[in-house]
């Protein structure tokens, strides 16, 4: 029986990474840490554990606390703030983990200094200017276009995004969060790509890529009352399949991470033209439907359990040597889409009328 420590368990992406491993052929012992006393309750676990947040300078004591009270072998830090002070002190955590270097995470979680790296690496990206003052926004929009997309260089779930139609309008949107205690440094001004939002999410070890999929994000919970329409976590995804897409994505990871080790989730947006454009290269990180994705791969797609993300991830970062090896792209079958909404379940759909609850 494996010893597993996820953090960040209560939260949508680590009830899933733990759901996952439940449907494993391998035994669990799981033991989830959060920091908020009411999320706790949600994962399957078989202990949790209270934690301060991640920028509190007791989290790592108390991470490593944890783990030697319950003999952990391995630790998954779900959110990306965790998993990068996990990475960045490592050396006092002392069990595996199955992460990159804390500098690869930390340009990997500023999407201004991984905009510039893939630029330099030629990796087609979404055009991006840097927000210092307010004059900037007015060069941005004579730069970029008519409208973009004015965002917090840090942060998940569109944190501070707003699509604007006018300098005038991202001034103002830019002025309410500075006002609330935001820096105006913090924002950049994107170019609007009217595309496909897409997601690709994959694995790698020693610098190979181990496998990877890719969904098109298509709705967002709560969308309507979202000033950007996003809210992190899509309702409506399917999955896809593009040989342009995948080496994008590969090329975006190389560029971010000579040697990748571990989990990357990259967020890209076509153009008008079809032309997939990256916009964000997350490393350390499983997207919240990830190891969903995963559970549902082998439990109602019959595919066989190397496609199992979460597990097979927790076995790679554990050193084992995979006797069947999953496809590096295109992991799972396309025209499949997955419903899922608060209080009403997780539903795998096709246009053809298939329809089978998953959650």
């Amino acid at each position: 029986m494996t010893r597993v420590l996820v953090t960040g368990s209560g939260g949508l992406a680590g009830v899933n990474f733990v759901r996952a491993l439940r449907a494993a052929k391998r035994e669990y012992y799981i033991v989830g840490t959060d920091y908020n006393r009411y999320h706790i309750v949600y994962p399957d676990v078989d202990m949790r554990y209270m934690t301060p947040r991640h920028s509190d300078r007791k989290f790592i004591p108390r991470v490593a606390e944890v783990v030697l009270k319950e003999k952990i072998e391995f630790v998954h830090p779900q959110p990306s703030s965790e998993a990068y002070v996990i990475s960045a002190k490592r050396e006092k955590v002392p069990c595996n983990v199955f992460l990159p270097p804390a500098s690869v995470m930390r340009v990997g979680q500023d999407k201004l200094l991984s905009q510039k790296k893939l630029t330099a690496a030629g990796v087609p990206v979404a055009k991006t200017r840097e927000l210092r003052r307010r004059g900037d926004i007015a060069a941005a929009f004579r730069a970029l276009g008519k409208s973009l997309w004015v965002r917090a260089r840090h942060g998940a779930g569109g944190r501070l995004s707003l699509l604007c139609g006018s300098a005038r309008e991202a001034s103002l949107w830019v002025d309410l969060w500075v006002a609330r205690g935001a820096k105006y440094e913090e924002f950049i001004a994107q170019e609007y790509l009217p595309g496909r939002n897409i997601a690709w999410d994959c694995i790698w070890r020693d610098g190979k890529l181990v496998t990877s999929y890719c969904r098109e994000r298509l709705e967002y919970p709560f969308k309507h009352i979202s000033p950007s329409g996003i809210t992190g976590t899509p309702s409506v995804s399917r999955i896809v399949r593009d040989a342009h897409v995948n080496k994008v994505a590969q090329d975006a990871v190389i560029a971010i991470d000579r040697r990748p080790n571990g989990a990357y989730s990259i967020d890209i947006k076509e153009s008008s033209d079809g032309r997939p454009c990256v916009t964000e290269v997350d490393s350390g990180k499983f997207h919240s439907t990830m190891p969903l994705w995963g559970y549902i791969a082998v439990k109602h797609l019959g595919l066989p359990e190397n496609a199992n993300l979460a597990d097979l991830y927790v076995r790679l970062g554990m050193g084992e040597d995979l006797q069947d090896p999953p496809p590096q792209t295109d992991l799972l079958p396309e025209g499949y889409y997955l419903l899922r909404d608060m209080d009403v379940g997780a539903y795998l759909w096709r246009e053809d009328g298939l329809k089978e609850k998953v959650l």
